[in-house]
């Protein structure tokens, strides 16, 4: 099985490519090129082999003249980095940098795990075909980094400033930014999901705000989201009055002692009042998990769903789209 090929590559413009995946749902993850004199890197690989292929291949005759030399991953989940083994072969000439607290996060849900998921014979393995299905992730070979840094490392890449900043933990533990000042672009990983819905696997939410207000005070006039279409500063505003709203309502209900999974029944009904449309968005499901994620912070010592149930808490929130 292979991967039907959803991407293209998006000239920005001085020497800076976006790769775009037209459905930027679950996996459907974008990527980033950044060319030097010489040189170039490239920002995030894909969710399985045969994508991270053809995008590779696509990007040939822009890397003709700039060889790749440097991966940056921005994050640990799989549809960022599962494809690194293709993008830098072990032994060979390619670097792949992430942060300390992404690359320890890695090895957390590999290729396996989503593997014998989408194998299942039970209808668990019905909602996660439904999701991943598309995606072959039994030739994947974790590829981790080779250098690891934190809070924030600047990179010259055939002669032009490529700077990492460290905005996790928000989204996953170790989320990266990758901002080229000369052209004032910012590739934010899953920072950003552009008109999709904000996922929290690691938070607290208060830091994914922070790193809302992070980016904008980078100025970006292009804003790359790890998923979805190109952005402006529009779209990361828009996702941190989303994240704001979600921290305040779950703290709400927590307060008044409302279980979890309730309080985030409830906040799905009142999604079609808050401004953004939230209620119409890609994945607006993940309010289950955004929910839990601030009951967690509130308190550390309550228990955490396992995947599986969180999964079906999503698809129930779409009307069980996804099962």
């Amino acid at each position: 099985m292979s991967s039907p090929i959803d991407g293209s590559w998006n000239d920005i413009g001085e020497g800076c490519h976006a790769y775009i995946q037209r459905s930027g749902g679950w996996g459907w993850s974008n990527a980033g090129l950044i060319l030097g004199d010489g040189a170039s890197l490239l920002v995030d690989t894909l969710f399985d082999n045969h994508l991270t292929a053809a995008m590779l291949q696509a990007a040939a005759p822009l890397t003709k003249q700039s060889p790749l030399g440097t991966v940056v991953n921005t994050h640990a989940n799989g549809d960022h980095h599962f494809g690194n083994a293709v993008a830098a072969p072990h032994g060979g000439s390619v670097t792949v940098i992430a942060s300390a607290a992404c690359a320890e996060e890695m090895t957390e849900v590999g290729p396996e795990v989503l593997a014998s998921l989408t194998a299942d014979a039970t209808d668990v393995g019905d909602m996660f075909r439904a999701l991943f299905g598309e995606f072959n992730f039994v030739d994947v070979q974790l590829r981790l980094p080779d250098r690891t840094f934190s809070d924030r490392l600047e990179l010259v890449v055939g002669g032009r400033q490529v700077d990492l900043v460290e905005l996790g933990p928000a989204h996953t533990q170790g989320d990266v930014v990758v901002h080229v000042p000369d052209t004032a672009t910012v590739f934010t990983g899953d920072l950003l999901f552009n008109g999709g819905t904000p996922i929290v696997w690691a938070g607290p939410l208060s830091n994914w705000v922070a790193a809302c207000d992070a980016i904008i005070a980078m100025a970006p006039e292009v804003v790359v989201p790890g998923h979805g279409p190109l952005a402006t500063l529009d779209a990361v505003r828009d996702a941190r009055e989303y994240l704001v709203w979600v921290e305040s309502s779950a703290t709400q209900a927590h307060a008044a002692g409302i279980d979890p999974w309730d309080a985030a029944q409830q906040l799905a009904g009142e999604l079609s009042g808050t401004s953004g449309s939230w209620d119409q968005r890609g994945e607006f499901g993940r309010l289950a998990a955004n929910v839990e994620a601030v009951y967690l912070e509130l308190d550390p010592s309550a228990q955490r769903s396992d995947l599986v149930t969180l999964f079906r808490h999503m698809a129930t929130l779409e009307g069980n789209l996804f099962t």
